[in-house]
Order: C-alpha cells, then sequence, then structure tokens
C-alpha cells in the first residue's frame, strides 16, 4: 500500500488511544463520551425490555431513564465476575427497578388495583437475541466513526464474505487496505464489546 492511501484510510478512523473496553473507561473515568456512547448503546435494548414487560411507550421510557440513573451510580463499581453476565446484569437492575415501581404504585394507589405480573424473567430477553441486539446496535453506532470506504470494505468482506481482490477493485483501493480496514474496524468492534458481550 502507498503512504498516501495508509494515511487516508488512518486519517477516516476514530479509533481509541489504548485497547480499553466501555465498561473499563465508564469505570476508570467518567467520561462523557464513553458514557454517551453506552446510553445510545443500551437505551432502545431497555425499552424494548420494558415493552416486553407490557409496559406503554412512556412508561417504558421513564423506566429506562430510572435504570440509565441507576447505572451513573452503579456501573462504576461493577466487576466482571468471571462466569458471571453483563447483560444479565443490566437486566437485574432494570427488573428491580421495575419491581420498585411497581411497588410505589401499588402501595401509593387509591383504588387498589394491581398491575398484572410480569413474564418470567427468562422469557424478557434470551442470550442469542441480546447479543445480536447489540452486535447490531454497535455495528450501526460505529459506522458513523469511519469514512464509508474503509467501513465497506469491512462489511463487504466480513459479512458478505466477499474477497479482499474484488472488493479493492470496486472500492478503488489496494487489497492491503481492505484488510486494514477490516482489521481495525474489528478491533474497535471488539474494543467497544468487551465484557458487553458475555
Amino acid at each position: 500500500m502507498t503512504g498516501g492511501s495508509s494515511s487516508n484510510l488512518r486519517s477516516g478512523l476514530t479509533m481509541f488511544t489504548t485497547p480499553i473496553s466501555l465498561l473499563q473507561r465508564i469505570r476508570q473515568t467518567p467520561e462523557k463520551d464513553a458514557w454517551e456512547r453506552f446510553v445510545r448503546l443500551y437505551t432502545p435494548l431497555l425499552l424494548y425490555w420494558a415493552r416486553r414487560l407490557g409496559l406503554q411507550e412512556q412508561d417504558a421510557a421513564d423506566l429506562a431513564q430510572d435504570v440509565l440513573l441507576v447505572m451513573v451510580r452503579k456501573l462504576p463499581e461493577f466487576q466482571y465476575q468471571p462466569g458471571g453476565s453483563f447483560r444479565s446484569w443490566i437486566r437485574t437492575v432494570l427488573m428491580n427497578t421495575w419491581r420498585d415501581r411497581r411497588q410505589t404504585r401499588v402501595t401509593s394507589s387509591l383504588d387498589g388495583v394491581v398491575e398484572p405480573e410480569a413474564p418470567a424473567e427468562t422469557e424478557i430477553l434470551e442470550e442469542r437475541e441480546y447479543q445480536l441486539y447489540v452486535l447490531g446496535r454497535a455495528l450501526r453506532l460505529m459506522s458513523a466513526d469511519f469514512k464509508p470506504a474503509t467501513w465497506q470494505a469491512c462489511w463487504e468482506t466480513v459479512v458478505c464474505g466477499r474477497a479482499a481482490a474484488e472488493v479493492a477493485t470496486e472500492l478503488s483501493i489496494t487489497v492491503n487496505a481492505v484488510y486494514l480496514a477490516k482489521s481495525r474496524v474489528l478491533r474497535r468492534l471488539r474494543q467497544d464489546l468487551d465484557g458487553l458481550l458475555d
């Protein structure tokens, strides 16, 4: 690859300076960018889970906001346990917050109407569905951080299974640039999702 192609490819990437996961960045320092990425990644999932509990859109949004407030307090203390699951932990936070909200409503209700029971926790979101959701959401968020040619080179080779030479010709870049693009996008994906897909 020529020096110009390498620098062009490199300049289109917004890469982290250290290989540290999103969870680690949030735990170590309250970076605004890390929290914003976390919120953009997880808010739709929290809303999805809340709707699966039978909540209306506004109640689901309120629950998601309450869960994010709990996460602001609790995530810096979160310690990943081998054999544990971040998905299970965040789902537990959601369920506990939902139960607390329900209990508050029931005890303060004048007419004594009890809300219906939630579905069993195992029905809320299966592991594979969770992984596919988080992966898809992360990919959508990440795509804006790369030049279109860099993103497309990775997408075409990894997702579509096309040969690097074919993609290089189509995008008017070198085969090496295709491999570099693929490597950088996948490295960034692994960094962002480290600890989130357990």
